[in-house]
């Protein structure tokens, strides 16, 4: 259990993914372009990469990101934030908004 005020602490926006490339040598892994509506796009590195036959299907996709999360470096490149999914023995899923929302919206 952790305290409501651990739980605040969470930084959660929903991010418009615009790019998706394959990192190299990394059989699991994505680098995502993600705009929060910030002055620049953030780098997020994922490993959803086994889930989607076509990476490219993410472009244009809004999801929620974890985005205060302490920036790390996985194969060499710097991960910006966390995205937030949900994965139960085969089955993968992005949670994505119900209504269009734009680039920057916190989740409350």
């Amino acid at each position: 259990m952790i305290a409501y005020d651990d739980f605040a602490k969470l930084e959660i926006t929903i991010g418009e993914i615009r790019a998706v490339d394959v990192v190299d040598g990394a059989d699991k892994l994505l680098r995502l372009t993600v705009d929060f509506g910030e002055e620049r796009p953030r780098q997020i590195i994922s490993g959803i990469r086994t889930f989607f036959a076509d990476p490219q299907a993410l472009v244009g996709k809004k999801c929620p990101f974890l985005t205060n999360l302490a920036h790390r470096t996985i194969r060499g490149l710097e991960s910006e934030g966390m995205l937030l999914a949900a994965h139960h023995e085969d089955t993968f899923a992005l949670l994505l908004p119900s209504n269009d929302l734009p680039a920057g919206t916190r989740v409350i």
